[in-house]
């Protein structure tokens, strides 16, 4: 059976050389596409979760529990980027008697 194959394999062997090579290289074309893609969207979905700013509202607790007091379903999410409620924290507590 191997003895009619015979022909064929030694009529494509000139061939091989180039095809395997072209397939190797569309392949690590590939590979390094994927991972650059695959880069390019993790610092864009980085870029948008820098944007919550629930850890500098004063309304936030940082307890599991009870992330937010006003927004708690919210707190943390891409949802709260234009949070309405959103007051930043104070390092000075102004206190007027």
């Amino acid at each position: 059976m191997f003895q009619l194959l015979y022909p064929l394999v030694h009529a494509i062997q000139p061939y091989l050389v180039p095809i395997c090579f072209c397939l190797t290289w569309g392949l690590m074309l590939l590979v390094g596409l994927t991972i650059w893609s695959t880069i390019t969207h993790s610092v864009a979905i980085a870029k948008r979760m820098h944007q919550i700013p629930c850890s500098q509202c004063q309304f936030f607790t940082a307890d599991y529990r009870l992330k937010c007091t006003v927004h708690p379903s919210v707190a943390n999410t891409e949802s709260a980027i234009n949070c309405s409620d959103y007051c930043p924290h104070n390092s000075r507590v102004s206190t007027t008697w």
